[in-house]
């Protein structure tokens, strides 16, 4: 069985490097049978699905795995993203109850310390799973932490050194908002092809869907600029366009 970052890169392929966030608000009923439809219908100018939390908390297990089974017939990987972080056997605990719910990553906060990290990277690979760090975020305020000065031996900003243990760690991804093009360029070059880089932002938060593919971003996250429009898959095949560099 191919690895997670095999799987996506193969289907990204053949339909763009757009992974749909599908992250939904309180007023939004019936999660299961809204996210089977957006899988259903955009699935053709997509990647991979991401479900935040407060998606996942409201549904059952059964819910969750009948959402994963249906993006797998079309080709989609599926991401959790829970920012886990903790001890190393609840990490271990919590991505072994993903990857049975179906999920082929989950994104993590490297927060939990280097050889916590290496010990979720080992374990999910024995799964042929995928894990996600998080590096720098999409949100204004996410400047006042992960721009951070810190002393790790040397002076650096925490999104260098959380850069520095995904590729020590062997990660597969690293998450850097789309709203910080400069960083997405600086974490591009240092990183080379040893991890992808998965930017949110694009649209509705401000980051530019071309600006962040030439910066080096490998795949877009987007959710409520697809979400919110009125023609869905018209947006999401300009942002598939897109990625492809056209």
């Amino acid at each position: 069985m191919a690895t997670f970052k095999t799987r996506l890169s193969q289907i990204s392929k053949i339909n763009g490097k757009v992974i749909l966030a599908n992250d939904y608000d309180l007023s939004v009923k019936n999660l299961e049978t809204k996210t089977i439809q957006n899988i259903t219908q955009l699935h053709h100018y997509l990647c991979g699905i991401k479900l935040n939390f407060h998606l996942l908390l409201p549904l059952s297990g059964k819910e969750i795995l009948k959402i994963n089974k249906t993006a797998h017939r079309y080709g989609l990987q599926t991401i959790a993203d829970i920012k886990l972080n903790d001890i190393g056997n609840t990490n271990q605990i919590t991505s072994d109850h993903l990857w049975n719910l179906g999920f082929d990553a989950v994104i993590a906060n490297p927060i939990m310390g280097l050889d916590s990290l290496k010990n979720l990277v080992k374990s999910s690979h024995k799964h042929e799973k995928g894990v996600i760090t998080l590096c720098h975020m999409s949100a204004p305020e996410a400047k006042l932490s992960y721009d951070m000065e810190i002393k790790m031996g040397k002076k650096q900003q925490l999104y260098q050194l959380f850069l520095d243990w995904a590729l020590t760690a062997k990660v597969d991804g690293i998450v850097v908002g789309a709203t910080f093009p400069k960083i997405i360029e600086y974490c591009s070059n240092k990183a080379g092809k040893n991890l992808s880089i998965f930017s949110p932002g694009v649209g509705t938060q401000g980051g530019s869907a071309n600006e962040v593919i030439s910066s080096g971003t490998d795949y877009l996250i987007v959710g409520r600029t697809i979400l919110n429009s009125q023609h869905p898959i018209n947006v999401a095949k300009e942002l598939q366009l897109q990625s492809f560099g056209k």
